[in-house]
Parts: C-alpha cells; structure tokens; sequence
C-alpha cells in the first residue's frame, strides 16, 4: 500500500501566497498600462462641494507701477482705508501711483474649518503695470450670500518681471495678476451634509458625464462589496451623472471611513473621442478614441510676397520739369510641393500623429487638415473650437 504523505502546512501557506503576490503583481501591471483613475479623481459625493469666493481690496507697496490718476476709485478706496485709522484726507489731493485696486478670488473647498488657510488669486482692475512687489491689505472674501467667509492678506508673488526705459523696455510673462499662496484664512464655515437618506443610499455624482465611466464605477463598487462589508450588489447606475449606492448596515455609523474606501477604488474612465482646436494659439489636442476613415491628404503651402520700392524720376537740367516719385510693387507667389499621404481607416492615435507628421504639416496647418478631413466625412470625433 502506498502511502501520502502530506505537505506541511506552512509550506501550503507560503504556496498560496507566492500565488497570490504573483497575481497581484500582474494585475498592478495590468493597471498601469491601461491607466486607470480613482474614483474621487473623477466623481464626488452630493454635498460636498466647493464655494467661489470674491473681494475687492487694495495692493500698495509697488514701485511706481500701481494705479494713476484716472483710476479714481483707487483713489476712493484709499481715502476710505485711511479715514478708518483715524486720517481724513481728500481724494483729490491723494498723488499716488504705489498703490493698485485688485479683484480677489478664492475657492472654499468642502468641510474647511475656521483657521484654515487658501489660496487667493489677485488681479488688478485698474490702469496699473505691474503688481509685483506688491502687499495685498486686509480683504473680506464673500459668498454668493454677501456673508465675509474668508480674509485675504500678504505679499502678491508674480510669475515675471518688466524694467522699461525712455526709449523702451522689456517684460516677462503677465505682470498684473498675482498668487498669495495660503493667503486667506477661513473664518467662517459653510455646513455641508452628505446627503443619507432613511433607505441609507449617497449619491455619486461624475463629474464629466458619461455612461461608460458611469458603468465602470456601478460595475467596480459592486465587484468589491464584500470588502465594504456588503452583501451582493450596492450600486446602481441611474444615469450619465449619477451613481447611488446603499451604505451597509454596519459602515452607516462610520460614513466618512466608507466613503474613502469608495473613492480609493480605481476605475477606467471612458469619454466621447474629441478634438479640441485653439486657432489664436495654434494648438491641436486629440483624445484618445479618435479614429478616422481612409483618406488621402496632399498639402502644400502657398506663399505670397509683395516686396515694394520706389523710383525716382529726375528732369534735365534746365528743362522746367519736377521730380518725380514712381512706387514699384513685386509681386511673388510660390507653391510648397505636397505629395498625397494615405491613412488608413481606423488608424489610433499615433498612427494618425504619424501620419500628418509625414506631411510636414505644422500645427496651424494641423488645424486646416483636421477640419477639411471632418467636411469630407472622415473624423469620427467631435470637434471643438476655443
């Protein structure tokens, strides 16, 4: 008789979870390459939201580049600031050109506590150059309601620089519109709620509509049910927008920790292939999902030149003439050879890049070649236009 010996348990152990480390490895790989995005990077839950806030102050401090004179409003601004502290003064006896009215904008993001600090944005509204080495004062951020949910003050950081002489200058990047990191500080809180009904159900709400993306996150929640202490299905696709789930029983009193684990589950958006165009740049950007039929593209550039001069016609001496000025105008016209690129139906992404590469097509031609391929009836994508 023959007999069996088993294997150890420890050895069975270790068997399985050299499977499982194996598995695991590939499916991250797996992930990687198909790119997949978490849940809260695409969608959040109703009744958490963001609010914009907006103010109006002053930014002093500049060095000669704030507002003049005909910007009687700073003026305005600053007379009222100084009668606060006790200094009356007229405003047309105020000279100033250190001193610049700014719009603040600023976004409260959902359950921000009394002390927390944002980020505000500071753009000038008045004639001024330059807001760089400028200090915003004291400026009450409100709602929408008119309540003061924020307070902004600091030294504005601006992405540049100007010098400018008489006989000219030179200026980098955009001067009157500055960045006061972390220079708001909350002070008052704006109630949000996540919405539990008596049924116990959140809604999810994406943030770019889509029914595929909507279906791959009704299809991830219910796949890891189990894990979030459910029993079979707790999602529901409703629509392109909206996902509701049923929060188990035993996570109702621990909401927030439920929620995380939904939004650290990572899904494959989807969306509708596009093809975004900015004439005043030149710039082209195409998706991922755009395909094209088969077409044949020639494209050659034509170029114009008209160079002009002038001839001067001179009498002879003692003949009673005047002289004469005659413009002369050369006009040139050259053609650019273009040969005839073929691509292929159905082509990808980087086949279709490939492709309009071979052409020598830069990107404002990539524009004329996009739009006369969707008049022929050959882009499957939409094309939008900024």
């Amino acid at each position: 008789m023959t007999h069996v010996i088993p294997a150890p348990m420890h050895r069975t152990r270790r068997r399985h979870t050299i499977v499982m480390a194996l598995i695991f490895g590939i499916l991250c790989g797996l992930v990687s390459q198909v790119q997949a995005a978490r849940i809260k990077d695409i969608a959040h839950f109703e009744g958490v939201r963001d609010n914009q806030l907006l103010g109006y102050g002053l930014v002093v401090g500049l060095d000669g580049t704030g507002d003049n004179q005909q910007a009687e409003f700073t003026l305005q601004s600053t007379a009222a600031m100084l009668s606060r502290m006790g200094i009356r003064v007229d405003p047309k006896q105020l000279l100033l050109r250190n001193v610049a009215a700014v719009i603040v904008t600023s976004t409260l993001p959902g359950f921000a506590q009394a002390g927390s600090r944002i980020d505000t944005l500071v753009s000038s509204i008045g004639n001024a150059r330059s807001l760089a080495g400028g200090t915003l004062l004291m400026t009450p951020l409100s709602g929408v309601t008119g309540e003061t949910y924020a307070m902004a003050q600091g030294a504005v950081q601006v992405g540049g620089f100007g010098a400018s002489g008489a006989s000219g200058g030179i200026q980098k990047n955009h001067l009157n519109v500055g960045r006061i990191p972390a220079g708001a500080i909350v002070e008052r809180e704006v109630e949000h709620r996540l919405v539990l009904n008596a049924a116990g159900t959140l809604k999810l709400q994406i943030n770019t509509p889509d029914f595929s993306t909507a279906r791959n996150i009704t299809d991830a929640i219910n796949r890891a049910s189990g894990m979030l202490g459910g029993k079979g299905k707790i999602a529901l696709l409703v629509n392109s927008g909206n996902v509701v789930m049923k929060v188990p029983e035993k996570m109702r009193k621990d909401t927030g920790r439920f929620i995380s684990y939904v939004e650290s589950i990572e899904i494959y958006p989807d969306a509708i292939a596009r093809v975004v165009i900015n004439s005043r740049t030149g710039t082209v950007v195409l998706g991922e999902n755009v395909r094209i039929s088969t077409v044949g593209v020639a494209h050659g550039g034509l170029t114009v030149r008209v160079e002009g001069s002038t001839q001067v016609s001179q009498p002879g001496a003692l003949s009673g003439g005047s002289t004469v000025v005659t413009p002369i105008s050369r006009i040139t016209a050259t053609e650019e050879s273009g040969s005839i690129q073929i691509v292929e139906g159905g082509a990808s992404l980087s086949e279709l890049v490939q492709a309009l590469n071979a052409l020598g097509a830069k990107p404002r031609d990539l524009i004329d070649i996009l739009q006369a391929i969707r008049k022929a009836g050959g882009l499957h994508a939409h094309v939008e236009v900024m």
